[in-house]
């Protein structure tokens, strides 16, 4: 069966090598002569071609679907039909971009089970980082060239409302140029709590400080169950959903994260995207959906073991299928490992994140990969797949093929 004959038999409104989904600012789509690959598709198994079909005419998937795509013991087949949507929106492009972490405090008043990161405050390396500190570090570790500074922290309770607005006027005084992405929906709960005030007004005031966006951390998995057995304390989903709308409506784009690899079901995952797909119908203001694999090393939850890369694999290829209106799906090459993250640039991923240079979350969990990577190095890894590496800033406005 030849392309062509493919899409005539799924009924396809638009030849092979077109969007079945509306492109974006930050999905150009294909360069011209870039044709997506169909390999795979022709003889996919019984299960997986009336969703083969679906995709090809650009309809949207249901649960129903998702959990074939879970259960499908094909997964190089549900590889090949991500990677199709993937090439169909993306082309043969892979992006990045040089940032850094800078994590201003440990210390933590939640207790969630899934986190090795977290502090009481008294522990020898309890870390609150004040100014001067974070401005020597602007000064001596970062760069005029970097894109993104990604600002996450615990839930410190100690901390004033004004230690945030002088944290971000610091970061723009020393680093101007830089892009500030801070702050989970946790964290903006917990500052407008502080502030005592609507949380509008606060990402209003956060935004005239320097707050350029926010990254999707803090949902964890969108499952009430799960969040009254593992991080009872925390935002609730469905308040988390909220302050996410809200920081859309202030105009801050936003990724969409799922800590995956626990105690979550199948159906859980599923129903966390619908509801991150719901939301960007609604709002359309994530940028990336991030599956974070699940590292339980010096956690209560170690004994659970650690993901496999065929689940990581399954899940970033599932999450490119049912998310049609998320503009892109990055591999995290410091949880899924830097192998894994190569072989998912063809299970649906576009994006690698970036160089990161110092990450703590993760790390305290017990992975094992580098604390950053040179862009230099990041182009190799993304060249060695056969995609051509491009650097990026936050939002996709700036691209350059390195």
């Amino acid at each position: 069966m030849t392309a062509t004959d493919l899409a005539l038999h799924a009924g396809a409104h638009a030849p092979l090598g077109t969007s079945p989904y509306p492109l974006s600012p930050s999905n150009p789509g294909p360069v011209e002569g870039f044709q997506p690959s169909v390999d795979g598709l022709h003889d996919l198994p019984a299960d997986l071609q009336p969703i083969r079909d679906k995709v090809l005419r650009g309809e949207r998937l249901d649960l129903d679907d998702g959990r074939a795509l879970f259960a499908t013991p094909d997964l190089n087949g549900l590889g090949a039909l991500a990677n199709y949507v993937n090439e169909c929106r993306n082309g043969n492009r892979t992006t990045f971009t040089y940032n850094r972490h800078l994590n201003y405090t440990n210390k933590c008043a939640y207790r969630c089970m899934f986190c090795a990161f977290r502090r009481d405050g008294d522990e020898h390396d309890a870390v609150v980082m004040d100014m001067d500190f974070i401005r020597h570090k602007l000064r001596t570790e970062f760069t005029d060239t970097m894109k993104e500074v990604h600002v996450v922290g615990g839930i410190n309770v100690d901390l004033p409302y004004s230690y945030y607005l002088d944290l971000l006027r610091t970061i723009k005084d020393e680093r101007p140029n830089l892009h500030v992405k801070g702050f989970t929906m946790i964290e903006l709960d917990q500052i407008a709590e502080q502030a005592g005030r609507p949380i509008e007004e606060v990402l209003e005031e956060l935004k005239a400080a320097g707050l350029d966006s926010c990254p999707g951390g803090g949902a964890e998995v969108l499952s009430k169950r799960v969040h009254k057995k593992l991080y009872n304390g925390k935002l609730p989903p469905e308040q988390w959903l909220s302050t996410v709308r809200k920081a859309h409506a202030a105009g801050l784009r936003t990724n969409a994260t799922m800590l995956f690899g626990h105690i979550e079901t199948t159906d859980e995952r599923l129903d966390h995207m619908l509801q991150i797909r719901a939301v960007q119908d609604e709002t359309g203001g994530f940028m990336q959906y991030i599956p974070l694999v699940f590292h339980p090393d010096n956690t209560p939850l170690q004994r659970l073991g650690k993901t496999t890369g065929t689940d990581a694999l399954r899940t970033i290829a599932v999450g490119r299928l049912m998310l049609d209106n998320m503009p892109h799906v990055k591999a995290y090459w410091v949880m899924l490992g830097i192998k894994i993250a190569q072989i998912a640039l063809h299970y649906g991923a576009d994006d690698i994140d970036g160089t990161v240079v110092e990450e703590h979350i993760t790390h305290d969990a017990g992975a094992t990969t580098p604390q950053g990577l040179a862009t230099t190095q990041i182009a190799g890894l993304i060249a060695e797949t056969g995609r051509q590496a491009v650097l990026r800033d936050t939002l996709y406005q700036d691209l350059s093929v390195i």
